[in-house]
C-alpha cells in the first residue's frame, strides 16, 4: 500500500548503478521501486522527496513528473505544454530553465524542444498576467525536464536543482576528479562493510575517501548544500524540511577513523586535505604524500578502492608501465587486502598482472569502465582456500 499523498518520482543515475540506487531508495522508504535505464522509478510523498534529495548518495537528480502525453511534432509539443497549468508550479517573477533529452522520436533536436517548451510556458503567463517569466540557464528558480522517447513525452520538475553530486565539500577538484555519485556507487559495489580499514593510495582530490567517511559516519551527502530545487517551489514547506533535517541529524554519527588516502603529488594532497576539511572529516581521514610503490599499510587487512590516473594525469606512453608497477605494488605491499580498481580501458587491467576475481561494468559519464576486484594473498589460490 502506498503512503498517503504519494506521487511518482524518477531518480537518475549513471549506467551500472541502477540496482545500487534502487537499494538506497528502498532503504529510505520508497514504494513501488522499479529500475530503469540510468534511473529508478519510485513513489513517495513530499517528505520522502526532501529526504531522498538530502540522503541519496547515488542519484544525480530527482524528477517529479507532472504531465505525460504523446507528441508528433514541435507544434503538437507547444500545444500540449501550453495546456499544463504552469501557474500552479511557479510564479511569473521566477526564472526558469528547460533541458530536454530525445530518443527514437521524430523530434530530434533537444535544444529546439527546450526552446519550444520555454515559449509555451512564457506565452501562457503573458496571456494570463501580461508578463513573461525570464530564462536563466545558470541560476534558475525552477528547472523543467523534458523526456521524449518513441513520441511519448514526460514533463517533469527537477526537485534537486543542481545535480546531487555537488555535495558542497569540493574546494577544488584538481585534474579529472572522480564524480561523487560514481565514487559512492563504487564503494557500495565493493561490498565494503563500513568497518574494515579502507585505503585509496592514489586519492587525487579525495573523492573516494570522503564519500567513504560520509558513508561510515552516516553523514547525509547533501548536508553541506545550501539549497535544493524544491526550496523555490510554490508548495515548499519549510516546516517539513526542518523536520527532515532534524530527524536525519538525530540518526547519529559514529566516528570511524580507519580511512586513509595518499597521492604522489603534494599538490593533489593539499587539494584532498582542503576538501576533507570542508567536509568536516579531518578526524576520520588521513591524507599523506606517498608513492604507491612505497606504501606500507599500517593494518594487515583491509580494502583498497582506487581510480588510478589515466590519459590526463599520466601520458599514454607511460600508462602500461604504470599499471604493471601498480600490480607489483599490490603483490608486494598489500597482501591480505581486497583491491578494487576502476579502469577506463579493459586492456590496462591485463598489465596489472593479477587475475581479477570480479569485473563490474560501470559508466563514468559516457565512458564505459571496468570496476575490477583483486584478492591479494600470499601463495597460490589453492593455498588460500586450504587445498593441497
Amino acid at each position: 500500500m502506498l503512503i498517503e499523498n504519494s506521487f511518482e518520482m524518477i531518480a537518475k543515475t549513471f549506467a551500472g548503478l541502477e540496482s545500487v540506487l534502487a537499494d538506497e531508495l528502498i532503504g529510505l522508504g520508497a514504494d513501488k521501486v522499479e529500475t530503469l535505464k540510468r534511473g529508478v522509478r519510485f513513489y513517495g510523498d513530499k517528505k520522502l522527496m526532501y529526504l531522498v534529495n538530502l540522503s541519496c548518495r547515488t542519484a544525480l537528480y530527482i524528477l517529479k513528473p507532472i504531465s505525460l502525453f504523446t507528441v508528433h511534432d514541435e507544434n503538437d509539443l507547444y500545444k500540449k505544454i501550453s495546456e499544463i497549468p504552469w501557474w500552479k508550479f511557479m510564479d511569473v517573477n521566477q526564472k526558469l530553465a528547460v533541458d530536454a533529452v530525445v530518443y527514437h522520436s521524430k523530434l530530434t533536436h533537444s535544444k529546439y524542444i527546450a526552446l519550444k517548451t520555454k515559449d509555451a510556458i512564457a506565452d501562457q503567463f503573458r496571456e494570463r498576467e501580461n508578463k513573461r517569466p525570464s530564462v536563466d540557464i545558470k541560476y534558475p528558480d525552477v528547472k523543467i525536464h523534458i523526456h521524449i522517447s518513441n513520441n511519448n513525452c514526460t514533463v517533469s520538475l527537477n526537485s534537486s536543482g543542481d545535480p546531487l553530486y555537488k555535495r558542497g565539500y569540493r574546494v577544488s577538484g584538481g585534474t579529472a576528479p572522480l564524480n561523487e555519485v560514481l565514487a559512492a556507487g563504487l564503494l557500495h559495489l565493493s561490498g565494503w562493510d563500513k568497518k574494515t580499514p579502507l585505503i585509496d593510495p592514489m586519492c587525487g582530490s579525495g573523492t573516494i575517501i570522503i564519500e567513504a567517511a560520509m558513508i561510515a559516519n552516516h553523514i547525509p551527502p547533501g548536508i553541506l548544500r545550501k539549497s535544493f530545487g524544491f526550496h523555490k517551489w510554490k508548495d515548499f514547506s519549510p516546516e517539513l524540511w526542518d523536520q527532515v533535517m532534524k530527524e536525519t541529524k538525530k540518526a547519529g554519527q559514529d566516528l570511524f577513523s580507519g580511512i586513509y588516502g595518499s597521492d604522489i603529488s603534494w599538490g593533489m594532497v593539499k587539494i584532498a586535505r582542503s576538501n576533507v576539511s570542508k567536509a568536516n572529516l579531518t578526524n576520520s581521514i588521513s591524507v599523506e604524500v606517498k608513492n604507491i610503490s612505497d606504501y606500507i599499510p599500517d593494518t594487515p587487512k583491509g580494502i583498497l578502492v582506487t581510480n588510478p590516473p589515466y590519459g590526463v594525469r599520466i601520458t599514454p606512453a607511460n600508462t602500461q608501465f604504470f599499471y604493471k608497477e601498480l600490480g607489483d605494488s599490490f603483490k608486494r605491499n598489500f597482501t591480505g587486502f581486497e583491491a578494487w580498481v576502476l579502469a577506463a580501458d579493459n586492456e590496462l587491467i591485463k598489465h596489472i598482472g593479477l587475475r581479477p576475481s570480479k569485473k563490474i561494468i560501470v559508466f563514468n559519464g559516457p565512458i564505459e569502465c571496468r570496476f575490477v576486484k583483486f584478492e591479494l594473498y600470499q601463495g597460490s589460490k589453492k593455498t588460500k582456500h586450504g587445498k593441497n
